[in-house]
């Protein structure tokens, strides 16, 4: 977005993003078409309070709502640190805790951009042989994941897993606007691809990570974690993913990578 944009032409553009008309918007923010009108037009000077009210019907991000509130001419509301900054210290403790007891079975935390901040342990074997160009500084989980001197020579149902992850991509980049993250999915899409994308098994509840090992293939299924009540930019934009055993072969294996690490 442009920093140069005024707060109604930010509005309009966030309201254009989540597909809502004026009247949508104005009704479930409670208030008239004819003033939503005026402040994405700049006829009328919203309240801070009006500006954040708004931003909660449109679901925008900490950050954003920084940037909204600056184009208003408001101070920001949201801080933004550093995870090692200290004022981050009990969140930081808690990832860390939350990485160590998913072990033997591989956790990471990413930000907003896909790029790795902290892992377990049990990450670790999984990006043995993995080119320095890809491990980063910043090591980006997707780009690592779908490039062909990545991961993806490794994952078994890598047209499926492709096709989910690109999706989970495309949905960040709407939702964020982060334009980051849609250069990220041009790139991601002119990888190397299988021809077609097979539909997973009819009694199939969950799109599973099947990789390649030498003693057979592992399956794996995730779960996301995000801090519930976040008042800081970074972390509101921060997840955890946590990988478990899709069945007792996987746990085994794990178990035993952990034991002989």
């Amino acid at each position: 977005m442009n920093n140069t944009q005024t707060a109604g032409a930010l509005l309009r553009q966030w309201r254009q993003r989540r597909r809502l008309s004026q009247l949508d918007l104005a009704c479930e923010a409670e208030i008239s078409t004819r003033h939503l009108s005026f402040v994405e037009t700049g006829r009328a000077q919203p309240s801070r309070e009006m500006l954040l009210h708004l931003a909660e019907q449109l679901e925008i991000p900490l950050r954003e709502r920084n940037r909204l509130l600056s184009a208003a001419g408001f101070a920001p509301l949201y801080s933004q640190h550093e995870l090692s900054d200290p004022a981050l210290a009990p969140a930081r403790q808690a990832i860390e805790q939350l990485l160590k007891a998913h072990e033997p079975y591989p956790a990471l935390a990413i930000d907003r951009q896909w790029n790795l901040l902290a892992a377990n342990a049990s990450v670790g074997p999984f990006l043995a042989g993995m080119p320095d160009f890809l491990l980063g500084p910043p090591l980006n989980v997707m780009r690592l994941s779908l490039h062909p001197e990545g991961l993806a020579p490794r994952i078994a149902n890598l047209a499926l897993w492709r096709a989910h992850l690109l999706m989970r991509l495309q949905r960040d980049a709407e939702i964020s606007g982060d334009e980051a993250l849609f250069s990220l999915l041009d790139e991601l899409r002119g990888y190397p691809a299988p021809a077609e994308v097979p539909a997973p098994p009819s009694d199939a509840v969950l799109v599973p990570l099947q990789l390649h090992s030498e003693q057979g293939v592992l399956s794996l299924i995730s779960t996301i974690t995000v801090f519930g009540t976040p008042n800081d930019v970074t972390l509101a934009e921060l997840a955890l993913e946590t990988f478990f055993p899709a069945d007792a072969f996987t746990a085994e294996y794990l178990r035993n990578l952990a034991n002989s690490t």
